[in-house]
């Protein structure tokens, strides 16, 4: 019988990198055609021949031009897409808020990096996915032309390495690259969100005009033009800052992430009708007014829909001004529909006369069922039959309708409201958090995943919260913002820098982010019952906790001594636990629960689909309790599937302690493939 070992995970490991999109791409193809994958000395190969004889394109070449959207660059924005990252997201407990209970989670670092990190954990569980990119105004970028370290860059652009040598790009329109920036930027960011959406989820970039017929190519090019969806126009006031046009609105370019999938399941998009409750509340008054009296109900009620201003939006529903016993009604009509309908015999209820048939025929053919419908008084009749009747339709049965695709929101609303919630202004053009929870509300509902990585003032979790709280559901999202520095010194970042300093944080954009998220939910909350999930964890990106050998580096003795330890110094047991989750694809807010064994903290992840002892100094004494009591705790766990155990590579006292550690673990049950070392 061979002697039990630890496979040790590794900088290098699969392990310890995000998911290898490439690899998946080539399974993928070689699924549906093995003969187009072959295999030689330098590795897995794609034979593009083959591929155009399958599709039946025998004469197509390379170099042949081909319809769609290309900008010089964009091969390398494409493959910034499927390089892994081996980074990794480290907790920040105390920049969070409830940090035991939240499912919501904040996450500060370069959006790409992050977007690579979360593919295990989250490809295929986000319902929703709403962005705001910086527009291209023409300004510098915030973001370099080297993409090619994320994390470095991310470092060097918070102080936390040296920044010599690392160049914005200027982009102005003279500088040839005034649109090519822009949508490299934009590309590998979309093509990774996109794997992160559910079958039936979608994705909402506003734009301006500027790039929105690019992004509109752009999106055509990573989602498939077939799952286009719709413009949404904002209009967001009249501007008076142009010599020609006054240009008021802006764009929310809307994909499906399958529409095939959204027809077949008979997927609905419903928005409540705005002004309803101001309805309710007029209905509410003249019912304690009149009592049962509907016909002075009804007449009090079209006077009140006649005096309001033509920008209340009750006003659009004017036509529910009829009232009887069951509500709000208004008199729809009762013909079938396209014409040809049956045309029979109805009596008016008062005058006992034939009252006029419908020119298409009754909506009905049964003449019983529109007797119970009268009988039920559910249809509307005139002062006699010469009126057609109609049918009543419900206000309260019809509050939901499809979204528009054009609509009017104040955009100077939402920067008051946020200034009244901040005490400053610390943003310019806040999205409007109404506006976004109309989004939400609309397509997400118990449990859904919504997603903002240009995350900027935080608006996107502030419609989650108003939204939770509306309708009771528990949506989760996740927020991603680049700590992009604030400059005291820059006129349009003075005061933000300012409302920084006097919270005593770091000058950046996700200080003020955190920090209206935890005023949004205490606002939220306040004087309310019901639970509504206002907290948020915090995670940072950084380098892996596994440090990983440089091959293009000499070798020197002190790079030999600094090697020996294999992770990086200052990590402690909740990094590399949180690095595992990543790794491992589970959830960053799965249930995680603790223990002491033998004097060691172990942690059960997800009721023991993991189990890891991150703890060092394990002794031979300890060794053998610490195995038998992870044993018996996991006994008392009984995890529906296959457990995986983690150790610190250096925790065990030797070689000895390892290999008895092991040996237990095996004896009771557990497979020695799923156990490994860090």
């Amino acid at each position: 019988m061979s002697t039990p070992t630890i496979r040790k995970i590794t900088a290098s490991d699969p392990l310890a990198a995000s998911a290898d999109v490439v690899a998946e791409n080539i399974a993928k193809l070689k699924a549906l055609f093995p003969e187009l994958v072959t295999e030689g000395e330098k590795g897995v190969s794609v034979n593009v021949d083959v591929l155009k004889q399958l599709v039946g394109d025998g004469t197509l070449t390379d170099a042949e031009e081909k319809f769609g959207l290309n900008w010089h660059g964009k091969r390398q924005a494409r493959q910034l897409a499927l390089t892994p990252s081996t980074g990794t997201l480290r907790p920040c407990p105390e920049e969070s808020v409830d940090w035991d209970t939240t499912q919501n989670i904040f996450i500060e670092g370069d959006n790409l990096e992050v977007l690579k990190l979360l593919q295990k954990s989250y490809a295929g569980q986000v319902k929703l996915i709403y962005i705001d990119p910086p527009y291209n105004t023409g300004k510098d970028f915030v973001y370099p032309d080297d993409f090619s370290d994320g994390i470095g860059n991310y470092l060097a652009r918070t102080g936390q390495v040296d920044s010599e040598g690392l160049k914005k790009s200027s982009n102005t329109e003279s500088s040839g690259r005034f649109h090519t920036s822009w949508l490299s930027m934009i590309l590998p960011r979309v093509r990774l969100a996109r794997s992160l959406l559910k079958p039936d989820g979608a994705i909402f970039v506003s734009c301006d005009e500027a790039e929105h017929p690019r992004l509109r190519s752009l999106m055509d090019d990573v989602f498939g033009e077939e799952n286009f969806v719709a413009d949404f126009v904002w209009a967001a006031g009249r501007k008076n800052d142009s010599r020609l046009v006054s240009i008021s609105h802006e764009y929310i370019v809307c994909y499906a992430r399958d529409s095939g999938y959204l027809k077949a399941a008979e997927i609905e998009w419903r928005q409540r009708k705005k002004g309803l409750e101001d309805i309710y509340s007029q209905y509410d008054r003249l019912k304690r007014q009149h009592g049962n009296d509907y016909a002075a109900m009804t007449a009090a009620l079209k006077a009140w829909f006649k005096d309001l201003p033509d920008s209340h939006p009750a006003r659009a529903h004017k036509h529910y001004s009829h009232v009887d016993h069951r509500g709000i009604y208004f008199p729809d009509n009762i013909s079938w529909p396209g014409g040809g309908g049956p045309k029979y015999e109805v009596l008016h209820p008062r005058t006992r006369r034939p009252v006029a048939v419908p020119s298409r025929g009754w909506m009905t053919s049964d003449p019983k069922k529109m007797q119970a419908w009268i009988a039920d008084e559910r249809v509307h009749f005139g002062e006699d039959e010469s009126a057609v009747p109609c049918i009543k339709s419900y206000l309260k049965d019809r509050e939901y309708q499809a979204p528009y695709s054009v609509f009017y929101q104040d955009g100077r609303a939402a920067t008051k409201r946020l200034r009244e919630l901040m005490g400053t202004d610390c943003f310019d053009f806040p999205k409007d958090e109404l506006v976004l929870q109309e989004l939400v509300g609309m397509m997400t509902g118990e449990g859904d995943i919504v997603m903002d990585f240009f995350a900027g003032s935080g608006t996107t979790g502030h419609s989650v919260m108003l939204q939770n709280r509306e309708d009771g559901k528990q949506r989760r999202f996740i927020l991603v913002q680049l700590p992009e520095p604030l400059d005291p010194e820059h006129a349009e970042q003075a005061e933000a820098a300012a409302f920084c300093d006097k919270l005593r944080k770091p000058r950046n954009i996700a200080t003020l982010t955190k920090e209206r998220l935890r005023r949004a939910g205490r606002a939220v909350v306040d004087g309310r019952l019901g639970a509504v999930d206002v907290g948020y964890r915090t995670f940072r990106l950084d380098y892996s906790c596994l440090r990983l050998w440089n091959s293009a580096k000499s070798v020197t003795t002190d790079r030999l001594e600094a090697s020996v330890e294999h992770i990086e110094p200052g990590r402690t047991s909740s990094d590399l636990l949180n690095e595992l989750l990543l790794k491992r694809g589970l959830d960053l807010c799965v249930p995680i629960e603790t223990k002491t064994i033998a004097g060691k903290v172990v942690h059960s992840v997800g009721a023991g689909s993991l189990i890891a002892c991150l703890d060092a100094a394990i002794a031979r004494e300890n060794g053998e309790a610490l195995a038998l009591g992870i044993a018996k705790w996991h006994t008392e766990l009984n995890p529906a599937g296959e457990t995986a155990v983690v150790f610190r590579d250096d925790a065990f006292a030797d070689d000895v302690v390892k290999t008895n550690v092991v040996a237990i673990l095996v004896q009771r049950g557990f497979d020695e493939g799923r156990i490994r070392s860090l």
